[in-house]
């Protein structure tokens, strides 16, 4: 092989070699910083991963929240009509969390099938809905729908 010729093929497998890091390496963090959103009817279905750091939305079910007297723990269960999901989360609520308003919670499911949030977030106004919970919301209830439908056949 010619000499310059040799001397390209290395800086080419070198660049190759160093792309290759470089795409492995952005990979790897955005594995870990990715937060997937799921339904309560897809996490009672069992198609969240536990132990990974999720997204989980919903309504907060009427009646559900309870709060610890000691602690800053509170508990409550989101739901999307379908399916509802038992959230513990220690900490502080935003002031706009209450009960029947859509949320959405980020932290790990358990293999009791508990979520344990580390974030909370509640919806800004009156009319706004997490374009999450409400994709969910309108699933459950075409699901609904259709088993009604099924069940009056």
């Amino acid at each position: 092989m010619h000499p310059e010729r040799k001397k390209r093929a290395i800086v080419l497998v070198i660049i190759l070699i160093l792309a290759g890091a470089v795409v492995g390496l952005v990979a790897y963090a955005l594995r870990q910083n990715i937060n997937l959103f799921y339904s309560p009817t897809q996490i009672a279905v069992g198609e969240a991963p536990l132990d990974s750091t999720i997204r989980a939305g919903g309504m907060v079910k009427l009646g559900s929240v309870v709060r610890d007297q000691k602690t800053l723990e509170v508990t409550f269960l989101i739901t999307d009509y379908a399916h509802s999901v038992q959230v513990i989360y220690d900490g502080i609520l935003p002031d706009l969390f209450r009960e029947g308003q859509g949320i959405v919670a980020r932290g790990k499911l358990t293999e009791a099938g508990n979520f344990m949030a580390e974030e909370v977030l509640a919806k800004h106004d009156e009319n706004y809905m997490p374009p999450e919970v409400s994709d969910a919301l309108n699933v459950a209830k075409k699901s609904a729908q259709i088993d009604r439908i099924n069940q009056s056949e």
